[in-house]
């Protein structure tokens, strides 16, 4: 197993998840990546022009733009980002790390 280069909080749902003695929960490694993708996704605001945009075209400029947003990530292999919409207010996202292989999350808008 690899060591732990990334270590964070874990969170779902927007709540930390708490083990029984009521102390956080920590992640590692590409789960804490695709929870930094998420958050950086939904702070990004794009996430609300995407859900307010009818347009095919100018929603297809903002999945461009979110996938430039989580390529910015130097964990993320440029070239590998793919976004799938769920529903309108669910995305899948799935992307190479160069440290961990495949990455997959969902991002609840």
């Amino acid at each position: 197993m690899s060591d732990f280069l990334y270590i964070d909080l874990l969170i779902e749902g927007r709540n930390f998840v708490l083990n029984p003695g009521n102390e956080p929960t920590l992640c590692n490694n590409s789960q804490s990546i695709g929870q930094d993708i998420v958050h950086s996704i939904l702070e990004s605001g794009l996430t609300t022009d995407l859900i307010a945009e009818r347009s095919p075209t100018l929603r297809g400029d903002i999945f461009t733009q979110l996938e430039l947003l989580i390529e910015s990530d130097e964990r993320i292999e440029p070239g590998s980002v793919v976004i799938n919409e769920e529903s309108p207010t669910r995305l899948w996202i799935t992307a190479s790390t160069w440290d961990f292989g495949p990455l997959s999350v969902r991002a609840e808008l």
